[in-house]
């Protein structure tokens, strides 16, 4: 009986977009020996996500138990929003006219609060090819707009590289994407928009979206008012647009992936989506650049279905393999998406 339970249980936590890691801890707490790898800060992150869950489980419970009851699909990672009336993106992100302005989104359930595992982004990797665990489920982010992965079920890549400043770097990253007709999102911070206005112009002139990545590169979570968190955001939006005359992209990458939730709802209500990763390698470090081998063995063994790839533009080792990383994804399989396809924003950012 109690096997049936937990059965149907289960399985209405699946359709609220609960990962089953935390449906085991909500059924019976046992900490399965997936759980235990991660380590302490992994076990205590997957216990706040299973609290939470739990919570999510009880108040479901309350309701009819249909998750798309008003005409959209369960909120979570590249799931529609109820009563989306978005008109198509171009790649880029930006808009055409339509009713986007006319959708109205789910809130979430009464008395329901995101817990981040730590205001610093992390991952904890299982096995090869699949999804990584984030600091928090990637259908409880989805309430702020907020993405780390994309969906399981298919081979998709979204290509993002963070821009802090410009070494030589990022001209072959953009003929490898050119080569193999890959549509990427560069964030930028106030310097390289400054130092590299040719460079941007090409990213919009060859289809790419261009995201925010702050102004100043700040401790994000250290900043509490809102006139001072948008100040960091709109400095970037405003010298976008005067150097290329095109409206920046709705997507914001905290830097560092240092973020706390209120961080999440400011951007949110600044018209953004927030946008974390599921891999990365640590290519930021000039002085110790990742072998070249090293670095394909890596993204090519840890890649999954939906993975929102980070790499940065000033490595010289992401210059010299991007071509043959790309080669090798695809011969593994997957395709490169834009993330409008991820985030279907119906509206960038007003100005």
């Amino acid at each position: 009986m109690r096997r049936k339970e937990n059965a149907k249980t289960a399985l209405r936590a699946r359709r609220l977009g609960i990962p089953l890691l935390f449906i085991l801890f909500c059924l019976t707490g046992c900490e399965k020996k997936g759980v235990l790898d991660m380590g302490p800060a992994g076990q205590e992150a997957v216990k706040a996500e299973a609290e939470q869950a739990a919570v999510r489980l009880a108040q479901a419970g309350n309701t009819s138990g249909n998750p798309t009851a008003n005409g959209g699909e369960c909120p979570g990672t590249s799931e529609k929003y109820a009563g989306n009336g978005a008109s198509p993106n171009d790649a880029s992100g930006n808009m055409t006219a339509g009713n986007g302005t006319d959708q109205e989104k789910k809130e979430p359930p009464a008395g329901w609060e995101l817990v981040l595992a730590s205001e610093d982004w992390g991952l904890s990797f299982g096995e090869s090819g699949a999804q990584p665990t984030g600091n928090a489920a990637a259908s409880d982010l989805a309430w702020y707009d907020a993405y780390y992965v994309g969906s399981g079920e298919e081979k998709i890549i979204y290509l993002t590289f963070d821009c802090g400043y410009e070494n030589g770097n990022t001209e072959p990253i953009l003929d490898a994407l050119k080569k193999h007709n890959a549509t990427g999102t560069f964030f930028v911070v106030g310097h390289y928009l400054e130092t590299a206005p040719e460079l941007v112009k090409r990213m919009v002139a060859e289809g790419h979206a261009v995201g925010n990545h702050t102004y100043h590169h700040p401790d994000m979570p250290s900043i509490s008012r809102k006139e001072d968190f948008q100040k960091e955001l709109d400095g970037v939006a405003d010298l976008f647009q005067e150097i290329t005359g095109a409206r920046l992209s709705p997507y914001y990458r905290p830097p560092q992936g240092k973020c706390n939730v209120e961080n999440l709802k400011l951007a949110q209500e600044l018209g953004y989506h927030t946008i974390f990763w599921s891999l990365a390698h640590v290519d930021w470090n000039q002085d110790k650049q990742p072998g070249r081998q090293e670095s394909i063995d890596k993204l090519t063994s840890r890649v999954h279905p939906g993975a929102i790839v980070l790499l940065h533009n000033t490595s010289s080792t992401n210059g010299e393999i991007l071509d043959e990383l790309l080669t090798r994804w695809e011969e593994m399989g997957y395709s490169f998406r834009p993330l409008s396809e991820l985030t279907e924003k119906s509206i960038p950012p007003q100005q």
